[in-house]
């Protein structure tokens, strides 16, 4: 490929669902009671948008070659991301060899170093990472799971996260993970009540579908154990992000002191190689959890995944549609893959980043065949009204 020059980069921020799935209006599963840090106040329990989960939006970033050819990502941040994406981190892509995606990777990150690191920072790398690889994928006529070594099996296979594993057992997926509802500052009943949800699901979908719990960060370490081995009975497979995620030595501690054969899971907010490394150093987890919209884009997640695989851990990314399949389908460490269901009652199939994405391909009974569409084989549907963060 002769070298292609990048002449434009563009940011801009979208409300209502898209790459900030959270974002969500009226009656929705994700937004019903479901234990998180701020539960213990109970101003802020029913909703997760009481406490402005849904605050930021989608980030959309394209980046135009000078040939014309266009490359896009996506991921939340919002309007603060796409401000960052414009005034700071166009000046180490305009100009520059569209291929240099690791040269850009690191420079947009060291001279970030001094307010990023994680967080909204790392969201809006991530999206600039993202375009890039779609960029190069178009520009080659490849999806980026050729650039990335190619398929290691023919289709990728889902577990579902959702209220309703019943609902998805029948659609043909592996598994269902439930959001916990109860956080600890609900005590002796909230506790009675997450198990007895387990116990329910365990009854409807029988002996040998996965279940797990995503906790979301919202439980200490006390009741985390104590869960864990109330819930075996029904069990679990694996509890998920049970601890805030810098509590490294608190996950350690709760592997060390799992039931036999539960998994301890996390990973969903924690970002780059670093970060990774010590939830890896310290055993923190069974299966570690990145979100290549949020640890760092796929770049990072080549990084991440190599560390975890010298160590025989599982790399499962969170959510993240397309951008996580193009990568799991490349890695013999991710063997399955995680789907959002975004329908609002947990019932039906619908595509994970609606309605931001055309194309966005969506499992079949449970699994997913990737086509070979260049880049990451989505669109951008014209109907979404972005809004452009302009340089001063």
């Amino acid at each position: 490929m002769k070298q292609t020059r990048i002449r434009e980069v563009r940011a801009f921020y979208l409300r209502g669902g898209g790459a900030d799935y959270h974002d969500q209006a009226g009656d929705h599963w994700i937004d019903d009671h479901i234990a998180t840090p701020m539960a213990k106040y109970p101003a802020y329990r029913a909703s997760r948008r009481s406490f402005g989960l849904n605050v930021l939006g989608t980030l959309v970033v394209e980046i135009e070659a000078d040939n014309g050819m266009v490359g896009f990502g996506v991921a939340t941040g919002g309007e603060p991301a796409a401000w960052i994406v414009e005034r700071h981190l166009a000046r180490f892509l305009v100009g520059a060899d569209a291929a240099n995606i690791e040269l850009i990777w690191d420079q947009m990150y060291l001279s970030t170093l001094f307010y990023g690191r994680k967080g909204l920072v790392l969201n809006a790398i991530s999206c600039v990472d993202l375009a890039l690889w779609d960029l190069l994928g178009k520009l080659r006529q490849e999806p980026v799971y050729h650039l990335l070594g190619g398929p290691v099996r023919d289709e990728l296979v889902f577990y579902a996260t959702g209220s309703r594993p019943d609902l998805a057992k029948g659609l043909g997926f592996i598994g269902g993970k439930l959001p916990l509802q109860h956080c600890p500052a609900e005590g002796e009943e909230g506790l009675k009540q997450n198990l007895a949800k387990l116990a329910e699901m365990r009854e409807r979908v029988g002996e040998n579908f996965w279940l797990m719990f995503d906790c979301w960060m919202s439980l200490d370490l006390n009741y985390a154990v104590r869960l864990a081995h109330a819930a075996s009975e029904w069990k679990l497979k694996w509890m998920e992000e049970a601890l805030p995620p810098d509590d490294y030595w608190g996950y350690a501690e709760l592997r060390r002191k799992a039931p036999p054969g539960m998994l301890i899971t996390t990973g969903e907010h924690e970002a780059t190689r670093w970060g990774f490394r010590m939830l890896l150093e310290m055993e923190c987890a069974d299966i570690i959890q990145p979100d290549v919209n949020w640890c760092g884009g796929i770049t990072e997640m080549i990084k991440i995944s190599a560390l975890a695989d010298a160590r025989g851990v599982l790399v499962v990314p969170h959510g993240s549609s397309v951008y996580s399949y193009h990568f799991t389908i490349t890695r013999h460490n991710s063997p399955f893959s995680e789907f959002l269901m975004m329908a609002p009652k947990a019932d039906k199939v619908v595509p994970m980043f609606t309605p931001l994405l055309l194309d966005e391909p969506v499992p079949q009974n449970g699994r997913l065949k990737l086509p070979d569409t260049p880049g990451f084989g989505v669109r951008l549907n014209p109907e979404c009204a972005l809004t452009r963060i302009r340089k001063e």
